[in-house]
C-alpha cells in the first residue's frame, strides 16, 4: 500500500475548520432560543468528512483502490492512457463539487491543463494524473515515482 501523506496546508485547513465548526455546534447548543436541530449540521459535516479521509492507494491487477476510514473506492484502470508524476497538478483548479480541504481533497475539480477530473488527494504537491479512457484521475501517494511504477508493473503483464 502507499500511504497518503496529509500535508502541512491540509492539516491546518482540517485543525481550523474542524475547531470552527464544533464550536458553532457548542455555540448554538448553549443558546436557549437555538433548537437542538440546529447544532448537529456543523459538527456532522466534521464527521462526514472524517469517513471520507484518504488512508491510502494499493495498486492491484488492473485496477487502483483507494483506501478510505471504512471503505475501499475501487478503480478500474482500463483504457489507461497516460500516467505521470506531476507535482502540483491542482494548480488553479476550481472545486466542482466536492471536499476543498476538511481532511482531503476529494471530489471533482476542473484546471485548464487536466479538464475535469476526479481528485483523491491529500498533498497537493506529491500528486500523479492518471487519464484513462473516459476520466482523469489525481492521487498523492507519499512516493510518485515508486506508485507510477508499480502501476506500470501491474499493466505490463
Amino acid at each position: 500500500m502507499h500511504s497518503a501523506p496529509r500535508s502541512l496546508l491540509l492539516k491546518g485547513v482540517s485543525f481550523g475548520a474542524s475547531v470552527f465548526l464544533t464550536g458553532v455546534s457548542a455555540a448554538l447548543l448553549l443558546t436557549p432560543q437555538s433548537p437542538l436541530g440546529l447544532s448537529l449540521p456543523p459538527v456532522g459535516v466534521v464527521v462526514v468528512c472524517i469517513l471520507f479521509v484518504i488512508r491510502g492507494y494499493t495498486v492491484v491487477p488492473g485496477a487502483l483502490e483507494i483506501r478510505r476510514l471504512l471503505w475501499t473506492t475501487r478503480i478500474p484502470l482500463e483504457g489507461l492512457k497516460e500516467l505521470r508524476s506531476e507535482p502540483g497538478a491542482m494548480r488553479g483548479s476550481l472545486r466542482v463539487c466536492g471536499n476543498a480541504g476538511l481532511f482531503s481533497f476529494t471530489g471533482w475539480f476542473w484546471n485548464k491543463p487536466l479538464g475535469i477530473y476526479r481528485a483523491f488527494v491529500t498533498d497537493t504537491h506529491r500528486t500523479v494524473v492518471l487519464r484513462l479512457a473516459k476520466r482523469t484521475l489525481v492521487v498523492s501517494p507519499a512516493d510518485p515515482e515508486a506508485f507510477v511504477r508499480d502501476v506500470e508493473a501491474t499493466l505490463v503483464r
